[in-house]
């Protein structure tokens, strides 16, 4: 049974024994693939290293981690700059793509008074405006100097304006009713997409090294002429009106339209054009203590905006003194309530201190030349301060007038409704007062924008189409070409003396490339508005004249009625002689010029000081003095009468500036 029972038990099993120790047993914080059983392994191993080992290990890693910090130095720089010149490129920020870029508006620092010719005013437009012919859009705009001359200096401290320093090799780039009145095809230039008309706006004025310097021309005997007038007239202003209006030189008074001192503003460019410093100094002092426009007076937005926008922003691109750009932004925002109006169509009359506007009492319409003869002045305003209201303001006039209906072959009627926005008393047409600078100032804005605006170029060609066929005649018995009037299909051969603008913008279109036949235009009409003078007893021109369109014996071309005999000094011969010489060197308008101006002398000057209208150019022993010198005298009449004399065609260079209609310089806006 033993034997049995052993045979039957189980087999015999063989086991593997393995003893752990304390370190690796498990829960005895042995391996178990956690990351804090391997920091203890590395840490183990790097404690098992020689100290020798260590410094080199600890040694290499520093020298790597400095090579890295300067290979991505050397690598970044060069693909952060590619990478913001493709941004600016196309126009975008890297992280914002489809935004365009925005530059802050900036004011222009003002340029010292005896800054080198060579220095410009250097333009960064906030939308470029397309070129013709397919070139790209320039990097930026440029006003060049008014000329080499150096000798005009004013002797106040310009410092206080930002002066950017010149370096050698880099610079820092960074705008009452009307009583009285101002008172004719090349195929435009193509470009890809219609003009802009965004503000540009301006950078810091920067000086440009290296730009010729030319000897200034000395000034000649009738220019001093010119300047010995000029400063009677203003010893008149000085002594009996200063700070006033109007001077009226027999009572030895003044009279007031806006009380703004118009006289003086007017004649500041003109001072420093002829340069009377000490005048010039004199008057500055005047608008900078006393020339204020937080008065409760109702101005006419149109003389407001010819006489004082224009001439101050003229004084400021001529002097380089921020106090008339600062002057000049006061007045503009003043006249802006003129345009809140339900056509967008300015009221006449704007009382600048209320901030209120209205039309004239007896009708709701402005004059056509009123609403369109502001232009260059609030354009200029808004370039110059980056705010684009202003120009925007008259940019919606012209292109509203652009669409009228109710115009004969491009020429438009005298009057238009702020309310409807619609031309009233159709049918009547003329080149004279009402309308006059309408036409003068399609041709200037073209100029003025770079020649980048068809639709004022088309409206301008168009209407001098225009004038030729319906308009112009010739008179008996010197056949004189003549501008006459279109009332209902009846025409008169009514001129006024404002239509002497013509000649003068007829030849600035033809020194601009518009077709040959405007140049011949203007010689034909300016020997017509000299004749105006030459045929007259005193040798002065009435302000309107009929011509006789049927040779009668003893009758000369001219005729003056009784009402139309008086001169009020205006400027529009003067004017046009000085575009005609200007273009063609003819110095037969130079003779001219000289003949009105001894006639000036001779029959309008006041011994005590000043000039005066006269009631009749037809008598010279008596013509009648009205006590009245028009600020448009100093303003306009006489500048025009020393840029006529010199032969300096950079005194105020005709291919850099465009006058506005009260002869205030304006720069003309260069491509670079």
């Amino acid at each position: 049974m033993y034997a049995a029972a052993a045979a039957a038990s189980p087999p015999r099993r063989d086991f593997i024994s393995v003893t752990l120790s304390p370190d690796e047993a498990p829960g005895a914080g042995g391996y178990n693939n956690s990351k804090a059983w391997r920091r203890r392994s590395c840490w183990r191993k790097w404690k098992q290293l020689s100290r020798l080992q260590r410094s080199i290990i600890l040694f290499l890693f520093a020298f790597l981690m400095v090579c890295g910090v300067i290979s991505y130095t050397s690598v970044g720089e060069p693909w952060k700059s590619l990478t913001n010149k493709s941004s600016d490129e196309h126009g975008t920020e890297p992280d914002a793509p489809g935004l365009k870029l925005a530059n802050p508006a900036v004011l222009p620092a003002p340029q010292k008074a005896d800054a080198n010719a060579g220095d410009y005013l250097e333009l960064s437009p906030q939308e470029k405006p397309k070129l013709p012919h397919g070139r790209r859009n320039p990097s930026n705009f440029q006003i060049k100097p008014p000329w080499g001359d150096v000798r005009l200096q004013t002797r106040h401290d310009t410092s206080k304006a930002v002066e950017e320093p010149v370096q050698a090799d880099k610079q820092e780039k960074t705008e009452k009713s009307v009583i009285s009145w101002r008172g004719a095809v090349i195929e435009p230039d193509q470009s890809s997409e219609p003009p802009s008309n965004r503000v540009k706006e301006p950078e810091k004025p920067s000086s440009v090294e290296g730009e010729s310097q030319k000897e200034p021309v000395p000034i000649n005997e009738r220019q001093r002429a010119v300047i010995e007038a000029f400063r009677h007239a203003w010893k008149g202003y000085k002594d009996f009106a200063w700070g006033h209006d109007e001077l009226k030189p027999l009572s030895k008074s003044y009279s007031e339209w806006f009380g703004l001192g118009l006289t003086l503003i007017d004649a500041l460019d003109t001072m420093w054009i002829l340069g009377l410093k000490e005048e010039f100094e004199e008057a500055r002092k005047w608008v900078a203590n006393d020339l204020a426009f937080d008065k409760n007076v109702d101005v006419n937005l149109f003389e407001s905006t010819i006489r004082i926008l224009g001439g101050l922003l003229s004084a400021y691109h001529l002097s380089g003194d921020s106090l008339f750009l600062e002057k000049a932004k006061d007045i503009g925002n003043r006249l802006m309530p003129a345009f809140r109006t339900p056509s967008k169509i300015p009221y006449s009359d704007v009382n600048i201190g209320r901030g209120t506007a209205h039309p004239p009492r007896w009708t709701s319409d402005s004059t056509v030349a009123e609403v369109t003869s502001i232009q260059l002045e609030f354009r200029e305003l808004s370039r110059l301060t980056g705010d684009e209201k202003y120009q925007k303001a008259v940019d919606e006039v012209m292109k509203h007038v652009h669409t009228l209906s109710g115009k004969n072959d491009g020429l438009v009627p005298m009057f238009i409704n702020t309310n409807s926005g619609q031309f009233t008393h159709l049918g009547v047409y003329t080149l004279g007062a009402r309308a006059d600078s309408y036409y003068e100032y399609l041709l200037k804005q073209w100029i003025q924008g770079g020649k980048t605006e068809n639709e004022l170029l088309e409206d301008y060609m168009r209407a001098i189409e225009g004038v030729k066929k319906h308009l112009l005649q010739r008179s008996q018995p010197k056949k004189l070409t003549f501008v006459g009037e279109l009332a209902h299909g009846h025409f008169s051969a009514k001129m006024d003396h404002l239509v002497c603008f013509l000649p003068g913008t007829l030849a600035l279109g033809a020194h601009n490339g518009l077709t040959a036949d405007h140049m011949k235009l203007a010689e034909a009409l300016i020997e017509t508005c000299y004749q105006m003078y030459a045929q007259v007893e005193t040798g002065l021109s009435p302000e309107i004249v009929h011509f006789n369109l049927h040779a009668q014996k003893g009758h000369k071309d001219v005729e003056i009625k009784p009402a139309d005999r008086h001169n009020l000094l205006r400027p529009e011969t003067v004017e046009s002689l000085f575009y005609m010489y200007r273009f063609t060197g003819d110095k037969k308008y130079q003779d001219w010029g000289w003949e009105i101006l001894q006639s000036f002398n001779k029959y309008t000057r006041v011994p005590t000081g000043g000039y005066t209208s006269i009631n009749n150019v037809q008598n010279p022993s008596n013509p009648e003095p009205r006590d009245k010198m028009e600020s448009f005298f100093l303003g306009e009449t006489l500048k025009y009468m020393f840029l006529l004399f010199s032969d300096d065609i950079d005194l105020i260079n005709l291919d850099k500036y465009v006058f506005n209609t009260e002869a205030h310089p304006l720069p003309i806006w260069v491509p670079a």
